[in-house]
């Protein structure tokens, strides 16, 4: 018999201890699991594109305050550059605003000279978690 193969070595898979009782709530509190508030000032805005440059050299198309804001939700979110544009551009899509969001190699160039936060902070409770980034200077 296949499925008797190897028995006494196999992972068992532990009764659940937890009984839900109140299904609608079980549910409920599920979804709110993946709940995400995303709010940008109008002033950070309207400081998103760079100012221009009077030096020579090529113009920069994106503020420092837009990459750092970039970044610090790379970093909040412990996400690779390719998705940190995936989802600055759903913020923005979301908040119907037209900015061009930066993409990951101008990202990566110009994160180098950042100073950014690292943040490895992990919860046990099950409370909501409310997380301010304030990226102004």
């Amino acid at each position: 018999m296949p499925h008797k193969l190897n028995d006494g070595r196999r992972h068992k898979i532990a009764k659940q201890k937890f009984k839900v009782t109140n299904w609608s709530a079980y549910n409920e509190s599920l979804r709110q699991r993946g709940d995400l508030t995303v709010w940008v000032s109008d002033e950070a805005l309207g400081q998103w594109s760079a100012s221009r440059r009077t030096s020579r050299g090529g113009q920069p198309k994106y503020s420092d305050l837009a990459i750092a804001m970039c970044l610090t939700l790379r970093v909040v979110y412990d996400l690779p550059l390719r998705q940190t544009q995936g989802l600055m551009r759903s913020i923005a899509k979301l908040m119907r605003v037209d900015i061009a969001v930066p993409d990951f190699s101008t990202l990566s160039r110009r994160g180098k000279g950042l100073a950014l936060p690292s943040i490895r902070y992990r919860s046990a409770s099950r409370a909501p978690v409310h997380l301010v980034v304030d990226s102004t200077a």
